[in-house]
């Protein structure tokens, strides 16, 4: 299904067309969809501050003293210990702790000690400077309160400290978005736009002030954002995917005009900026509600005619009841060649959760094309559930909400059977608003099921791993003759 039968090597778009769409489809129908996802548009760095620290056993601040030599053969250092802030019956003030540590030592220089494995404690040592220690103190008597939280971090989003800026960032990308959204009445505005105007701005951070000025901007944002999309410099335009969503919250649907014109209905868009808006279609889709998902259904339907892309939208239109585009849907099947056959599974799935009588009539002549992409839809995919309409945003404390900052791809659930009666309560036509489509129904995952997607999923990626490294020959075999080296 995935790489080309040939003997000729499979070139690397070949390979990448399929795990994209694997990857979606394991993101838009796997279970760990339910759950609150990373934002689509920025993702953490690395643990925070504040997670580390939940982890560990002991957490200290030590300081180093007039006697903290290192020793030279196993670097290293005593240092003593000036606060406990985690862990008081492993460590005490004022006792000396001895930590690996090849950095400057100079007397009265400040660590953050972390420790794990107690009795026998493990340090990790991060040098501080007064400002850091403040942050880190501070960061011990901060309030469950999400909300609290942010209004904390934002302080720090582009501090001089580069621990300070980056641990600030995570904590944003970290949280969930109604949290975010929450934080409205709080936020720069001014400042907001001044870092996304920003050329040397990187795109990461950028993707996250676009995040925030989409709920606390005006439609007096909208002509700065215009410019940016139309901008023919890609530092303008980097952060596309957030860029184009913030643009919607503020135009709203009229948005959806300029967003079909360059990337959705242009044929000539490169992957990149089409996956974009289509991401940005996406959030809109699942997390707000500025837009009915029956008119961001019409702009997906764009995709439909690029068969190289048209697999990254059909989960989005089965999972928002979208029943519209059975028959081109069907076509697409048929039409499936050596190049885009990949694209023959996701469309089983949107007939197999589609309610309408012609789906069934159509899966049947589907399996006499090809009863294998049948089978591996209905033994690798359980059938997806349409998604409940976003509601508007209320107040939200971020220990209520698992997972990250709420992406574009989550509160999925999956059948666990080939039952598709729940669909009907649900269901979103062109035309119709969606608030009146049912709530999302929570049913079991079948295990055997899950199993088969996460090994599918690690064997196609180990394959595709091997032919880009090796160019995609086959492994020599020794002959007759020849000497074993």
């Amino acid at each position: 299904m995935f790489f080309e039968t040939a003997f000729g090597k499979p070139s690397l778009r070949r390979i990448q067309r399929p795990l994209v769409g694997l990857l979606v489809a394991a993101v838009l129908l796997g279970p760990a969809a339910s759950l609150a996802l990373a934002c689509p548009f920025c993702s953490a760095v690395s643990q925070t501050i504040r997670q580390e620290m939940e982890v560990m056993d002991a957490v200290v601040i030590a300081e180093s003293t007039p006697t903290s030599l290192r020793n030279e053969e196993t670097g290293e250092v005593l240092l003593k210990v000036v606060k406990v802030l985690k862990g008081e019956e492993h460590v005490k003030p004022d006792s000396a702790l001895s930590v690996v540590y090849y950095g400057k030592v100079e007397p009265g220089r400040r660590f953050m000690l972390s420790g794990v494995d107690p009795p026998n404690l493990q340090w990790s040592t991060v040098p501080l400077t007064e400002e850091s220690e403040a942050y880190v103190l501070a960061i011990t008597k901060l309030p469950d309160d999400g909300l609290e939280r942010l209004k904390f971090f934002q302080n720090y989003l582009q501090h001089e400290d580069p621990m300070l800026m980056r641990d600030s960032y995570d904590e944003f990308a970290i949280t969930p978005y109604p949290v975010v959204q929450s934080l409205k009445p709080h936020m720069n505005h001014d400042q907001l736009v001044q870092w996304i105007q920003d050329p040397e701005m990187p795109a990461d951070r950028k993707r996250l002030y676009l995040t925030m000025l989409g709920v606390c901007g005006t439609e007096a944002d909208v002509p700065m954002l215009e410019k940016m999309i139309t901008s023919t410099q890609p530092s303008a335009r980097s952060g596309l995917d957030a860029l184009l969503a913030c643009y919607l919250l503020l135009a709203g649907e009229d948005g959806l005009q300029l967003v079909d014109k360059l990337f959705l209905a242009n044929h000539q868009a490169p992957y990149a900026d089409t996956y974009a808006a289509i991401m940005a279609v996406r959030f809109h889709g699942t997390e707000t509600d500025k837009i009915p998902r029956s008119r961001l259904v019409q702009s997906l339907h764009h995709v439909l005619d690029r068969k190289d892309l048209a697999d990254l939208v059909i989960p989005d239109l089965a999972r928002w009841g979208d029943w519209s585009q059975i028959d081109r849907l069907v076509k697409l099947f048929r039409e499936a060649d050596q190049d885009n056959n990949w694209i023959r599974v996701p469309v089983v799935n949107y007939l197999r959760a589609c309610p309408q009588p012609e789906a069934e009539a159509a899966l049947e002549k589907l399996k006499e094309i090809d009863p294998e992409s049948v089978r591996r839809a209905s033994s690798f995919f359980s059938v997806p559930i349409p998604q409940a309409p976003a509601q508007p945003a209320t107040s939200f404390r971020s220990d209520q909400a698992a997972g990250g900052f709420a992406s574009a791809q989550t509160a999925q659930q999956l059948a666990g059977n080939g039952d598709n009666s729940a669909f009907r309560q649900g269901a979103v036509t062109p035309g119709a608003d969606s608030s009146a489509a049912g709530p999302l129904a929570v049913v079991a995952l079948n295990p055997a099921k899950l199993f088969g997607v996460m090994l599918l999923t690690i064997t196609t990626l180990v394959i595709a791993l091997y032919l880009v490294l090796t160019g995609g020959g086959a492994p020599s075999l020794p002959t007759a003759g020849s000497e074993r080296v």
